[in-house]
């Protein structure tokens, strides 16, 4: 058995390679055929001589000894540093090339794979199926008998005597290793076409097999000519009027959308395309639970994105049954996740520089008119309505809400029919059943809920009567935003115009003076009308506002010019933190008054200018110091990030060092 297991072994992948022309004579008394350039044996190697092809056969036990006297005729028919040729069995009396084997218990080489039960022919390859087969075979088999050949290896060109130990190697990466591709295996997969993926966290892991649902648009409910004319708005000479207008620029890295009020720049935002790592605010994943902080109170969970997302203990939600310590206070948040569970949760903040994104567990979808907030019994009616509207949409509410949602109505529901919102409650809860059926087949992490691109969400989110008109310099998303805007808002679809950038002589943005508005707003000082300025300081904790008289000496006495300039200052802090898109706390640094009432008035204006401002604020009266103190919810990641890349050279921090002075 020793002697058949011998003559199996590779002979020449350990065997030491003698230097380039010398070439060994056997010894006397030798009677193995002389060996090829290169390879040959040492003096005093007692291995026996390469096997034969005539003798060995696919599927044999063994292959047999050679008989007495083949010897001899083996040397009178191989000629001395004969090689075998490529692609060819070796001829009788020459050693076999590095990685050629024996048939018996050896894998093939990859293009002389035999079939299941039979041999191949030299240089012929099996096809898929049948390799798969005798991998199938191969695996069915213990690890010892099928590797028996392969773990078994010469060292160093000593020969192993019979029935002493043999040293056994363990292959690594299975079928596949020196092949580059496990794709002829069973179920393998192709590292180089999935662009050698090992699902690193950044790589957009996320399963894509399923579309995400997005939002459904239906056809707008008839309405009559004296209600189509009320929702028109007011008109002059032909013209809509507003107070506002937006203009939006598509681009080649981005699309633009900019909001006047007036002719004065009030916001601005830019959407990526296909952005599905920095932009998805509302949008809704199945999420896989990394691990738990109860120091924290919070968990972090993987959607898919380069950095993990943050829940937090309080936008978790929770059956109380479902609680096994049988607590009557809050339950904390290790009871209430545990690490590789899969969630369905929603982004209610982008990620931002190096933080991920934040999510919660309260999934809301909102449509045109009305939120639907599943699985809940939330009821809300939106405070900036009147209350005469409040008490007509509470009795709408009443019949058109579902059993298991919440529904929240919004601002743009004023003055529309009950069927109209009743149509929107449905679309809202068709698209709910679409997600809950998508994420209960879909493997975590998921995006199954993507929301409409910027432009699109934000007409839905603000497109109202106040709005003079849309101007869109492309043709295809202006023909998608007029088809979305008929749906929804049939009355206001005339207000959406296309702005051919061929046939005008300026750009949109130059036309409507954006691009001068953009330039100024990323300077951190700006002028007041009267001759004051704004100086603005980000840092990573909170941003600093001082207000300067500058310019402005006034006319009449110091604390009446202090307070007009804080009067202007205040309106312009207002329009600046809605343009930049500053969030977190801020810090405004007032000019000192001495009368209470001029501090009191300044704070109502503030106060009156940020209610303009969607987002939510929270603003504090003025401290002995002099300082407001105040927080802006943070959504987006800023003006200046959006349109900018940090600096190659000093990292974005402003100032590069002189060579020679640090060390």
């Amino acid at each position: 058995m020793a002697e058949s297991q011998a003559d199996n072994r590779d002979t020449s992948s350990r065997a030491p390679k003698p230097p380039p022309g010398d070439t060994k004579k056997p010894k006397i008394g030798d009677t193995r055929p002389a060996p090829p350039p290169n390879q040959g044996p040492r003096i005093g190697d007692t291995r026996p001589a390469p096997p034969s092809n005539d003798g060995a056969k696919s599927g044999s036990s063994g292959t047999a000894a050679p008989k007495q006297g083949q010897d001899a005729r083996r040397n009178q028919g191989a000629k001395q540093g004969q090689g075998a040729k490529q692609g060819q069995g070796a001829k009788q009396g020459q050693w076999p090339k590095q990685g050629e084997r024996s048939k018996q218990g050896q894998r093939p080489k990859q293009d002389q794979r035999p079939k299941q039960g039979e041999g191949v022919k030299q240089g012929q390859r099996p096809k898929q199926d049948q390799r798969a087969k005798q991998g199938q075979q191969d695996g069915s088999s213990s690890s010892d008998s099928t590797d028996q050949g392969q773990s078994q290896r010469v060292s160093q060109g000593r020969a192993p005597s019979e029935g002493g130990s043999r040293r056994r190697r363990r292959r690594r990466g299975g079928r596949s290793r020196g092949r580059g591709s496990t794709a002829d295996q069973p179920g393998g997969v192709n590292r180089q076409q999935s662009g050698g993926s090992q699902t690193r966290r950044g790589s957009g892991r996320a399963d894509r097999s399923h579309r995400p649902v997005e939002s459904i648009v239906d056809d707008a409910v008839e309405l009559d000519e004296k209600t189509m004319r009320q929702r028109r708005g007011r008109t002059r000479k032909g013209q809509a009027v507003g107070r506002y207008m937006m203009c939006v620029s598509v681009g080649r890295r981005a699309t633009q959308i900019a909001t006047l009020e007036g002719r004065k720049l009030v916001e601005h935002q830019v959407s990526r395309p296909a952005d599905d790592v920095s932009q998805i605010h509302g949008n809704i994943y199945v999420g896989r639970v990394q691990n738990v902080l109860p120091g924290m109170e919070a968990a972090f969970v993987d959607i898919g994105t380069p950095k993990n997302a943050v829940l937090y203990r309080g936008d978790v939600q929770y059956d109380p049954e479902d609680i096994e310590s049988g607590r009557t206070e809050q339950p904390r948040i290790e009871e209430l996740l545990k690490a590789r569970q899969t969630i369905l949760c929603q982004v209610t903040k982008n990620p931002i520089a190096h933080k991920g994104a934040r999510l919660t567990q309260e999934v809301s979808l909102p449509g045109r008119f009305v939120v639907l907030v599943p699985n809940t019994s939330t009821y809300g009616i939106s405070k900036r309505l009147p209350e005469g509207e409040r008490a007509r949409l509470r009795n709408i509410l009443d019949k058109a809400k579902p059993k298991r949602h919440g529904v929240i109505v919004r601002t743009a529901a004023e003055n529309v029919t009950a069927e109209e919102i009743q149509r929107d409650v449905a679309r809202l809860v068709t698209q709910w059943k679409e997600i809950e059926t998508l994420a209960k087949k879909t493997n975590a992490p998921a995006l199954v809920y993507r929301e409409p691109e910027a432009a699109v969400r934000i007409i839905r989110e603000e497109f109202t009567k106040d709005f003079r008109g849309i101007i869109i310099d492309n043709r295809k998303l202006y023909d998608e935003v007029r088809a979305y805007v008929s749906s929804i808002t049939p009355a206001l679809a005339e207000r959406v115009e296309y702005y051919n950038p061929k046939a005008e002589k300026l750009p949109l943005f130059e036309r409507y003076h954006v691009q001068e508005q953009l330039r100024k707003a990323l300077d951190r000082k700006v002028w007041l009308p009267s001759g004051g300025s704004l100086i603005i300081e980000a840092t990573e904790a909170l941003t600093v506002i001082d207000v300067n008289t500058g310019k402005n000496v006034g006319s009449s006495s110091l604390e009446e010019t202090v307070f007009r300039n804080n009067l202007e200052a205040a309106e312009e802090v207002a329009n600046q933190l809605r343009l930049r898109d500053i969030g977190g706390i801020i810090v405004i640094d007032f000019v000192d008054m001495e009368i209470a009432k001029n501090r009191s008035e300044v704070m109502k204006v503030f106060r009156a200018a940020l209610a303009r401002d969607k987002t939510r604020t929270q603003v504090f009266d003025i401290s002995g110091l002099g300082l407001v103190e105040m927080t802006r919810k943070r959504i987006g990641e800023g003006l200046l990030e959006s349109v900018s890349d940090l600096c190659g050279t000093c990292d974005g921090d402003g100032h590069v060092l002189i060579d020679g002075l640090i060390g």
